[in-house]
C-alpha cells in the first residue's frame, strides 16, 4: 500500500478508535512540543528569580494567541477545504487551496507586524502591564512582532500538512522548532544576558526552524499535495472557502485571547505575584489542554474527508470514539494535577508564595479537563464539515455569554479564588450543549441525503 493509500485508508476505512488514535496521538505529541515553547520560556525566566519578568511572559502571551488566531484563520480554513476536496476526489483543487494558503499566510503575517508596531503602547497597556512589568512586556512583544512570519508560518504549515493526513510530518516540524528553542533559550537569556528579550528571540528562531523543516517536506516531494506557481493566481472561490471556515475559527481564538486578557486584568488587582502564579498554573494546565486539542485536530481531517464522501455513519462513530478516548485521558491528567500541583508549580519558581498560590489555582482550574475535550471535538468537527458558524456559535456562547460574565460575577462575589470556578462551570455547561448540537446536525445531514 502506498503512502497515499495509507493516508486515505486511515481517514476512510480504518476502525474508528484506531483512526482517532493514529491521527490524534502524533498531534498530541506535537501539541506537547508546542507546550514546551511556552513552558521553556517560563522555566528559564523563572531561573532569573525575577517575578516581574515571569509575570511579563504571562502578560505578553495573548499577543502570541492573536498571532495564532490569525494563522489559524488560514490554517484551519485551508486544511478543512483540503480534506473535503480529497474526500470528494478533487486533487487539483486541493493543491490550489494549499497554494492559496501559502500566499495568504505570508500576507497576513506582514500585516500583523505593521499593525502591531503602530499600536505598540496601546497593546502593552491593554495587556495589563504596570510600572514594574511594562518594559519587560514590551521587549517580549517587540521580538514576537519582528518574527511573526515564522511564528505564524510554522503554525499554518503544520495545519496544511494535517489537512492532507501527513500528521507525522507536521509533528517533525514542531519537534525541530522546540528543540532549537530549548537549546537557544539559556544561551540568549544567560550567556548573552538578554533575559526576557533573549527568551523571545529563541522562540522566534525555533519557529523559523520549524517553518524551514515543513518547507523541506514540500520541496522534497514527500507530501501528498504540492504548492505550485501555476496555482498562484488568486482564485476567489477558493479564497472564499478558506475565509468562510477560517474567519470564524480565528474569531474563536481571538475571543479566547480576550477572555485571557480579562482574567489577567482581574488577577493583577490582587498583585503581580498573583499574575505570575496564575500564569504558571495556566502553562502547567496547558499540558492537559493540548492533549484534547491534539486529538480534536487529528479528528478534523477524518471528519472533513467523510463529510466530503457523505459517510455520516462513520462520522458519528469517529466522534463517539474521539469523545470517549479524550475524556478518559483527561480524567487521568486531572488526578495527577490534584495530587502533584505544588510539584508542578515548583518546577518554574522557587518562591514559596508563588508555589502556594499557583498550586491553589491549578487545583481549581483542573476541573475543566473532563469537559473541555468534548467541546473542542465538536467545534473542530463543525469546522471540518465546512460549517464555521456552527463552530463559532459554540465559542460565542462559551466565552461571551457564559465565561466572561461568570468570571466578572464570581470575582465580584467571591474574589480571586471564587473567579477561578467560572471556567469549570462554563465547560460543564458547554459539553452538554455542544454534544447535543453536533449529533442533531449530523442526523439532519443524513436525513437530507436519504431524501435525495
Amino acid at each position: 500500500m502506498t503512502k497515499e493509500d495509507k493516508r486515505i485508508y486511515t481517514m476512510s476505512k480504518e476502525k474508528p478508535s484506531t483512526a482517532v488514535l493514529k491521527m490524534g496521538m502524533p498531534l498530541v505529541c506535537g501539541m506537547f512540543i508546542m507546550v514546551l515553547y511556552n513552558l521553556v520560556d517560563t522555566y528559564f525566566i523563572g531561573l532569573t528569580r525575577d517575578n516581574y519578568q515571569l509575570a511579563a511572559v504571562n502578560l505578553a502571551y495573548p499577543v502570541m494567541m492573536v498571532m495564532i488566531a490569525i494563522a489559524n484563520m488560514i490554517g484551519t480554513g485551508s486544511s478543512s477545504y483540503i480534506a473535503r476536496c480529497l474526500g470528494a476526489g478533487e486533487h487539483e483543487k486541493a493543491e490550489k487551496t494549499l497554494t492559496m494558503g501559502f500566499l495568504l499566510s505570508v500576507i497576513n503575517s506582514l500585516l500583523v507586524s505593521v499593525i502591531g508596531f503602530a499600536g505598540m503602547s496601546f497593546i502593552i497597556r491593554l495587556l495589563g502591564a504596570k510600572e514594574n512589568t511594562y518594559a519587560y512586556t514590551e521587549q517580549y512583544v517587540t521580538v514576537l512582532l519582528i518574527g511573526s512570519i515564522f511564528t505564524m508560518g510554522s503554525y499554518t504549515m503544520g495545519a496544511f500538512l494535517r489537512g492532507e493526513g501527513s500528521v507525522k510530518y507536521s509533528m517533525v516540524g514542531m519537534l525541530v522548532g522546540t528543540v532549537a528553542n530549548i537549546i537557544l533559550d539559556p544561551f540568549f537569556i544567560f550567556v548573552l544576558d538578554m533575559q526576557i528579550k533573549g527568551a523571545a528571540i529563541a522562540t522566534v528562531i525555533g519557529n523559523a526552524f520549524g517553518t524551514i523543516v515543513s518547507l523541506i517536506f514540500y520541496i522534497s516531494g514527500k507530501t501528498l499535495l504540492k504548492p505550485s506557481l501555476k496555482y498562484l493566481k488568486p482564485d476567489i472561490s477558493i479564497i472564499g472557502e478558506i475565509y468562510f471556515v477560517g474567519l470564524p475559527a480565528s474569531l474563536e481564538t481571538l475571543l479566547t485571547s480576550a477572555a485571557y486578557v480579562v482574567n489577567n486584568n482581574l488577577a493583577v488587582r490582587y498583585g503581580e505575584l498573583m499574575v505570575a502564579a496564575t500564569g504558571i498554573s495556566q502553562k502547567v494546565l496547558s499540558l492537559g489542554t493540548y492533549i484534547y486539542q491534539g486529538m480534536a485536530s487529528g479528528v478534523q481531517p477524518i471528519m472533513g474527508y467523510n463529510y466530503g464522501a457523505s459517510d455520516y455513519r462513520r462520522m458519528r462513530d469517529i466522534l463517539k470514539s474521539g469523545v470517549l478516548i479524550v475524556t478518559g485521558i483527561e480524567l487521568i491528567i486531572m488526578c495527577m494535577y490534584g495530587l502533584l500541583a505544588p510539584v508542578f508549580i515548583a518546577v518554574f519558581t522557587k518562591s514559596p508564595e508563588v508555589i502556594n498560590i499557583g498550586a491553589g489555582v491549578l487545583r481549581r482550574q483542573m476541573f475543566i479537563l473532563p469537559f473541555v475535550g468534548t467541546v473542542s471535538m465538536c467545534r473542530m468537527s463543525f469546522q471540518a464539515m465546512g460549517k464555521p458558524f456552527h463552530a463559532f456559535a459554540i465559542t460565542l456562547v462559551r466565552q461571551l455569554i457564559l465565561y466572561i460574565p461568570m468570571l466578572l460575577l464570581f470575582n465580584s462575589l467571591f474574589g480571586f479564588w471564587g473567579m477561578l470556578w467560572a471556567q469549570p462551570f462554563t465547560e460543564l455547561s458547554m459539553m452538554v450543549v455542544s454534544l447535543a448540537f453536533i449529533v442533531e446536525i449530523i442526523k439532519g445531514e443524513e436525513k437530507k441525503k436519504s431524501t435525495q
